[in-house]
């Protein structure tokens, strides 16, 4: 039976868990899971033992009993499979947080302006399809006292 228990000291270790156990019967395996970059231990582990009966009176036993100064939690561990979907949207790398395509706004109208920017846009400019015409705008400032930047004197 493989058995979860969380909520384990950073103190603990794996003979100490296997010690712990052992008093229920015999252990096959005893793993605290430690973080990858850090190398600390993540506050839980799985200790496999052979016999069924044995597993579930470990179980009962220990649920919510103090170990090194903490509860613990613990349980039969269910299987990778069956724990679902897990956090976060799965994106990451360069490129995203902008929800527009990277677009910004064109600063004399307030208007949208779909020239490009953000990764991958085309900045070259020779696009004429993709321009967004604004002469009209350019030249005069808006309800908002802002203007182009441009002095028409």
């Amino acid at each position: 039976m493989n058995i979860y228990v969380g909520n384990l000291s950073f103190s603990t270790t794996e003979e100490g868990l296997r010690s712990l156990f052992e008093q229920s019967g015999p252990v096959d395996t005893v793993t605290i899971i430690q973080d990858r970059v850090t190398g600390r231990s993540r506050g839980f582990g799985f200790v496999e033992m052979p016999d069924e009966s044995d597993g579930q009176a470990a179980i009962d036993a220990l649920d919510g009993n103090d170990f090194d100064g903490r509860n613990l939690k613990v349980n039969q561990a269910r299987e990778r499979s069956d724990r679902g979907p897990r956090g976060g949207d799965g994106g990451g790398g360069y490129g995203g947080g902008r929800h527009d395509g990277g677009r910004g706004y064109d600063s004399g109208s307030g208007r949208r302006d779909d020239s490009g920017g953000g990764y991958g846009s085309d900045r070259s400019g020779g696009d004429e399809s993709n321009a967004v015409s604004n002469e009209e705008d350019t030249n005069k400032a808006d309800d908002s006292g802002f203007g182009s930047g441009l002095d028409d004197n």
